[in-house]
């Protein structure tokens, strides 16, 4: 493994009507995935059985979990705990870091 010092906001561009994503560690015991939403883009709601951890790295989302907005901006971050219904949607262009912890 390379070891080297990234800007994650530079990790994905934005795309017009689309969402990008990189996977930037995929391991057995979790992932950690950098997603760019373009206004208006989101994932429908689902669930997962582990916990998430989303990190806003520019931008702006709504994140409902369990039926309850939250808005979150750069700089912020929540946990979308495992077997809660969560969605997402870009009230303007976003970046977001995704850590997913697959253990209890």
């Amino acid at each position: 493994m390379t070891v080297e010092v990234k800007a994650l906001k530079s990790l994905v561009d934005y795309q017009e009507g689309a969402v990008v994503s990189r996977e930037v560690i995929n391991k057995s015991t979790g992932t950690v995935t950098v997603f760019a939403f373009d206004a208006g883009q989101g994932l429908s709601e689902h669930t997962a059985p582990f916990d998430a951890l989303v990190q806003v790295l520019d931008g702006e989302v709504e994140i409902r979990i369990a039926g309850i907005p939250h808005r979150l901006q750069e700089g912020e971050m929540i946990i979308m705990p495992a077997g809660k219904p969560h969605a997402l949607k870009a009230l303007a262009r976003f970046k977001m870091l995704l850590v997913m912890i697959k253990g209890s």
